[in-house]
């Protein structure tokens, strides 16, 4: 309901440029990384539903007192409390969902959470933007009072999944130094799994931006409102809810690493076809072939990492993989706004296309190691 529209929001409210404005979200993307790095450990440690419950609830807590923020300073605790609580939620669910899921079944479920979760977005950025356009406070109490009453049902209807006689016995306690950093060594000491996450660190940048700076792009170059740009987001929830289980079907008959591949090409060229848009249908097309590219790509990486992680370090591979995902947010709106306000606004989708097929190249590069060590291993056992 709200960040579809924070930035214009934001820059509403505090009149500066937009490469200042978007820090924000670099801001609150950065603190996500470190909260990732604790997200994996707590979820080892203490539980998954736990640091699910805390982060829904912090983030209630937030987005209520958003509305009040009035100054850069305000702006900028409020995005670092946010980015500190969404990475606990984003950790603990997947690890909860590797928990219950087999490996062979993980594709279609990370496709089903994924459906879930779109289906609420579906309905948020309309509703928020029709919202938005009358006050932004609406916006704000019904994102508050959602967070707060998942938070609730979590709490009481949620099992906690994580075995802790294997997280006890295998893994390092809370006391060792940074928080289980052993734990870390062996993440990234996996060198094919730290290569794919860097890659996709790059390569996300791109959807990233247009996630985070084209709904300012459209309003502030080509006059769409908040209540008509809402539609936008809502044709990508839809798409996700009624189509991603048909695609992953199909993609789950092929290679983890193609495919994402294949998933980061089509994120690229969504990206650098809104440069040629100039209204409304312009902006819903490129979202569609950004969707996608999404449908393809992200059940898949899930998935990759899932299957990568042994089971009693899962919630800190899943933590690396989340950091991908923050390094891509912390860096889009500065790349982005960067780029709008010292060459040209279409610069920004410009750049993102050339990021968008550099992660697709490093993809494919990827899995041809893959294949060759795997075949290498192979002989030699022979």
């Amino acid at each position: 309901m709200v960040w579809p529209f924070l930035l214009i929001y934001a820059s509403g409210k505090l009149h500066l440029p937009l490469s200042t404005v978007a820090t924000l979200i670099a801001i609150n993307a950065g603190t996500g990384l470190f909260s990732s790095i604790l997200a994996g450990t707590l979820a080892d440690k203490i539980g998954r539903k736990v640091v699910m419950v805390f982060s829904l609830a912090l983030n209630g807590i937030a987005y209520f007192f958003l509305m009040r923020a009035e100054t850069y300073p305000q702006f900028v605790v409020l995005m670092i409390f946010i980015g500190l609580s969404n990475p606990l939620y984003q950790v603990g669910a997947d690890a909860m969902l590797a928990d219950m899921i087999p490996s062979e079944k993980r594709t279609e479920a990370y496709a089903i959470n994924r459906i879930a979760n779109n289906a609420a977005f579906g309905i948020g950025p309309a509703v928020g933007g029709f919202l938005a356009s009358t006050s932004y406070n609406l916006a704000f109490y019904g994102a508050s009072a959602g967070f707060l009453i998942y938070s609730l049902l979590l709490f009481f209807l949620a099992h906690e999944t994580l075995d802790k006689t294997v997280s006890v016995t295998k893994t390092d306690s809370l006391a060792d130094p940074v928080l289980g950093a052993e734990g870390y060594v062996h993440v990234l000491r996996d060198k094919g799994f730290m290569a794919f996450v860097a890659m996709m660190a790059i390569g996300l940048i791109a959807p990233s931006m247009l996630w985070i700076l084209m709904p300012v792009y459209a309003k502030t170059n080509f006059n769409i409102p908040e209540a008509l740009y809402g539609w936008i987001p809502t044709t990508n929830a839809f798409m996700c809810v009624f189509i991603q289980f048909s695609v992953t079907q199909i993609t789950r008959r092929y290679r983890t690493l193609p495919v994402a591949a294949t998933g980061m090409l089509i994120y690229a060229i969504g990206v650098g076809s809104v440069a040629l848009m100039t209204g409304f249908w312009g902006f819903w097309l490129s979202m569609v072939v950004i969707t996608l590219g999404e449908l393809t790509f992200v059940p898949t990486a899930s998935k990759y990492a899932a299957d990568t992680a042994p089971a009693d370090l899962r919630g800190r591979y899943m933590s690396v993989y989340w950091i991908g995902w923050g390094l891509a947010r912390t860096l889009a709106p500065l790349i982005g706004g960067y780029l709008n306000d010292h060459i040209f606004p279409q610069a920004i989708w410009i750049g993102g296309l050339l990021i968008g097929l550099t992660s697709a190249l490093g993809l494919v590069t990827l899995n041809s190691i893959t294949k060759a060590r795997t075949a290498l291993r192979t002989s030699t056992v022979s």
